[in-house]
């Protein structure tokens, strides 16, 4: 036995998972290939998932202490949600898509939720 009480050749155990990694990706490529859909009723599915999954990462956001995140998180899951719905066009849409792309990525690959012992 070793000084920390594990045999040699065992692995340690993670002190934090990517959680929010899966749908940060995943969000971002809805959003990528919402572009397509912009102008088509089948956006709403684009909106859908994209407030959905923000939701999500705000979630992971909070266990991992990362309350900075949410400053760009919320606005996103505000923008595009289905229910209520702004109506944005032109340019400056197609930009928004981008950028919230962008932060769900990098949130999605930042944020370290720590795991939580039994």
């Amino acid at each position: 036995m070793r000084a920390n009480n594990r045999p040699m050749g065992t692995p340690a155990e993670p002190t934090f998972t990517r959680s929010a990694l899966a749908p940060g990706l995943l969000g971002a490529i809805a959003l990528l290939g919402g572009l397509a859909l912009l102008d088509s009723d089948g956006f709403i599915v684009i909106r859908f998932v994209v407030s959905i999954l923000a939701l999500i990462l705000c979630v992971f956001v909070i266990q991992a202490k990362a309350w900075w995140w949410l400053l760009a998180l919320v606005p996103i899951a505000v923008l595009w949600n289905p229910i209520v719905v702004i109506e944005l066009h032109g340019q400056g849409w197609v930009s928004a898509q981008f950028i919230a792309s962008l932060v769900f990525i990098i949130v999605g690959v930042r944020t370290k939720v720590p795991v939580r012992r039994i």
